[in-house]
């Protein structure tokens, strides 16, 4: 599970400001500390789009050293997981849209954090590649 710690601290405005180790780009707040943990799912996973559409490695999460984490939500964590399997391979989105059989729009409808794909959509072009996705059931924190 990608777990990315977060820096918290007092804004001068009274609200609570968000900022990423690895990821510099996230920066959000929120008017305590539960809004602002809320809010930095958001952040983050905006962060990391621009990394996809900017072709870039997402970085590994350093590890907390009891700070909070913030980890994106699973349809997210799948679309990243497709994307790092997509680089590690040296697949492109054209050469995974002809393995696929699928249109590019659907291609990169995948790789969009922001829309909502089908999880059968994400194991099937996982499978292509050689892995498989799976879901994990735990005790909430």
């Amino acid at each position: 599970m990608l777990a990315y710690p977060v820096e918290l601290e007092a804004d001068d405005n009274g609200t609570v400001l968000v900022t990423f180790v690895d990821v510099s780009e996230a920066i959000t707040f929120g008017v305590d500390k539960g809004e602002a943990l809320l809010r930095a799912v958001d952040a983050f996973e905006t962060a990391l789009a621009g990394y996809i559409a900017d072709r870039r490695d997402i970085p590994e999460p350093s590890p907390a050293k009891r700070r909070p984490t913030v980890s994106p939500t699973p349809l997210a964590a799948a679309k990243i997981a497709l994307y790092q399997t997509m680089r590690a391979q040296g697949v492109s989105k054209a050469a995974l849209g002809r393995r696929l059989g699928w249109h590019m729009p659907q291609v990169d409808r995948l790789l969009d954090l922001a829309h909502a794909s089908r999880l059968d959509q994400i194991d099937t072009a996982l499978r292509i590649l050689g892995k498989a996705l799976s879901v994990d059931v735990h005790d909430a924190a």
